[in-house]
Formats: structure tokens, C-alpha cells, sequence
């Protein structure tokens, strides 16, 4: 698979000496759907409107197709936007808002209506093609604006956050036909946003950025099982992050204490001396919540804690509980029908939870922190 966007050591900076992209090196291959993930400031946003021509670089290049496109107008590359505030014409219908780009760039009348009928069905509003935008719903104008975009047939459709103002219900919805529509159009997609869940659910590809920079970046199932830097381990979904010292290696596997608290973890190929510090991170549907004096397997790490709160969340009831470190510990734990609500245990209660060695992530604690 060849790569549709290249960008080669891209730099921008704004007034005030703020760094927003830094060195920036990275590819994306023709067809895949990749997401820049990250919170407000990481430089996502700048880099999408880089890769548009919104912005100009200080440094670095900008190849599209193979093409070196670093000096060329938007209108000169083979990309379209979709903007997160919609930006329709109030005073055109939907026909006239999808078709506009195409009566702007003199294609034939008859040519235009069948484009953006066919365009209209692929995102399931032909039924609204006479319609104004202000009788359109939130999820119907970011459909109307999808449409517009990808009409005129780009080679990469860009999204800034596209979903972000939309309810949650139907925010959820919409990523679900994002991938659809990915799917069927087969042409490359670049999504930016800050929203973690969005990136999992409809990426081939998240990059994960902070301070102008890649963090990480792999497809979904690597960026949450096997996060590379704390950062990414707590940004994409949530980690109980316990600060330690390495007591021992053996058969695979390191042995680390946390203060009176002694933990296995699988040896990920990285070198832990003996007496370093480091983070061990753990999601919190990994641990096991059981009753206190429950046997573990061998292999298991057995802590004892007592639960401080329980917090609802639908299927699943996250337990916080104190195992004497700084942090609380956070445990998920799902609902069964034969377990609900009121079977876990109360604020109080003692409890033990088992952590098998491969749902624990071994970082070096390079901030210090006191084990």
C-alpha cells in the first residue's frame, strides 16, 4: 500500500514563540483511516490545517500523492475539509449546498444534479435535497457538510472534529456511519479529535500527540493493550499508574514493591535493573475484584484493599478501592444478571484484587517518583 500523505520534519510555530508542530515526520497510506489524538493544544488541529493549506509551514515538506504540495493554495490540493461547525450556506438547499464546489469548477449542470443525488443517497439524505439547512437536524447538517466534501471526489477528506457538537447519542451514531461511509468511498480519511473513544472506535490508525509531537502511534488494539509512555496509557482510556521499584527478574517476568505491595508484571523486552524506579500501569478492567482470603492462581498478584466508593455506570460498576498507596486503586466490573448493583461490596468492606503479570504495563518512572 503506497502512502498518500508524507510529511517530512514539519515545523510551526506562532506568535509568542508557541511551538505547535515540531519535527513532525509521518505517513499515511492510501485508504486508511487515521486519527490525531490528543487534548487542546498538541498540535492535531494545526497539523490537519497544514496538510490543507490553511496554515504554511516554518519548515519541513508536505507531499500528497506523491507530490510535493509544501508551497500550493488549498485549492490546489487533492483534499477537502469537513469543519466541525458544518459551515452551510444558510440561504441554499441542501442540492445547492453539495453541489456548489462542483458549479464554482464550471462542470455541467446535468452533471451536477446526477452527482449530487448519488452523493446525497450514500449518506441517506435524498429525501432532504430540497431542503434549507435550518430544517435540518445536528446530524443532518454534518451529513449535508460530509456530502459537500466528498463529492467533488478528493483523495484525502479531512475532519476537524467533525462530531463534537453533536449529543452523545448521536454522536455515537455518526462514528458508526463515519466508518461506513470510510468503507464504502475506499479514499483516505484523516480525523482530528480529543475524544478517545471516537479515535478506537473508527481508526485503522490513532496518532497520539502532545506538545507538537508523536507520542505513539499504532492501530487501536496496540495503543490500549501495549501503550508505550504512561501518557499514552492514561490519554487513551484510564490506568491505575503505581509508582515502584524493581526487588527482582526471573522466567520472563520482574518483581516489583510498592511499598508493602509486591507485584508481577511480564517482561516486555525492556531492561529493568534491579532498584530502578518505574511506573507499573494497569486498566481497571484487568484486575480481578474478589472476596478477602480468595485463593489466586500461582501466577496472580494478590493485593488487599478496602472500597472507599462505587460509581455506576450502566453495565459495569467501578469500584475504587485503597491499597495504601497515594492513589486510589480503580477496579471496573461488569454486571451480570446474576450479579447487579447491590451484590458488590460496600464502602468499607474489604476486598482483594488478583492482577495476572500480563495485564500489567512496565514503564521507567523518568519523573522520579517515590515508590
Amino acid at each position: 500500500m503506497t502512502d498518500i500523505i508524507e510529511l517530512r520534519n514539519l515545523t510551526k510555530s506562532f506568535t509568542g514563540g508557541i511551538v505547535a508542530v515540531n519535527d513532525l515526520t509521518f505517513a499515511v497510506r492510501e485508504g486508511e483511516f487515521v486519527t490525531l489524538l490528543g487534548p487542546s493544544g498538541c498540535g492535531k488541529t494545526t497539523t490537519l490545517r497544514l496538510v490543507a493549506g490553511f496554515e504554511e509551514p516554518d519548515a519541513g515538506r508536505i507531499v500528497l500523492g506523491g507530490r510535493d504540495v509544501t508551497d500550493d493554495p488549498p485549492y490546489q490540493r487533492a483534499v477537502n475539509t469537513v469543519f466541525q461547525d458544518y459551515a452551510l450556506f444558510p440561504h441554499m438547499t441542501v442540492a445547492q449546498n453539495v453541489g456548489y464546489g462542483l458549479r464554482i469548477g464550471g462542470v455541467a449542470r446535468a452533471e451536477i444534479t446526477g452527482r449530487v443525488q448519488d452523493t446525497l443517497r450514500m449518506v441517506d439524505l435524498l429525501d432532504k435535497i430540497d431542503a434549507m439547512p435550518n430544517q435540518l437536524s445536528g446530524g443532518q447538517k454534518q451529513r449535508v457538510g460530509l456530502a459537500r466534501a466528498i463529492i467533488r471526489r478528493p483523495k484525502v477528506l479531512l475532519l476537524d472534529e467533525p462530531l463534537s457538537a453533536l449529543d452523545v447519542k448521536l454522536r455515537e451514531s455518526m462514528q458508526v456511519e463515519l466508518k461506513h461511509l470510510h468503507q464504502r468511498l475506499g479514499i483516505t480519511f484523516v480525523l482530528v479529535t480529543h475524544d478517545q473513544k471516537e479515535a478506537l472506535v473508527m481508526s485503522d490508525r490513532v496518532v497520539v500527540m502532545d506538545a507538537g509531537r508523536i507520542v505513539q502511534a499504532g492501530t487501536p488494539g496496540e495503543l490500549y493493550d501495549h501503550p508505550a509512555t504512561p501518557y499514552v496509557a492514561n490519554f487513551i482510556g484510564t490506568s491505575n499508574l503505581i509508582p515502584a521499584r524493581v526487588v527482582g527478574a526471573q522466567a520472563g517476568e520482574l518483581l516489583a514493591e510498592a511499598g508493602p505491595l509486591r507485584l508481577r508484571a511480564q517482561a516486555d523486552g525492556t531492561a529493568h535493573a534491579t532498584g530502578a524506579r518505574v511506573l507499573l500501569a494497569v486498566r481497571p478492567e484487568k484486575a480481578i475484584l474478589l472476596p478477602p482470603g480468595t485463593a489466586t492462581s500461582g501466577g496472580a498478584s494478590a493485593i488487599e484493599g478496602r472500597v472507599l466508593e462505587r460509581f455506576f455506570h450502566g453495565n459495569a460498576v467501578r469500584v475504587s478501592v485503597d491499597i495504601g498507596q497515594a492513589e486510589p486503586f480503580m477496579v471496573d466490573v461488569q454486571l451480570q444478571r446474576a450479579l447487579g448493583e447491590a451484590d458488590m461490596p460496600g464502602t468499607g468492606a474489604a476486598v482483594l484484587l488478583a492482577i495476572e503479570p500480563g495485564s500489567v504495563n512496565v514503564f521507567a518512572d523518568t519523573a522520579g517518583v517515590r515508590a
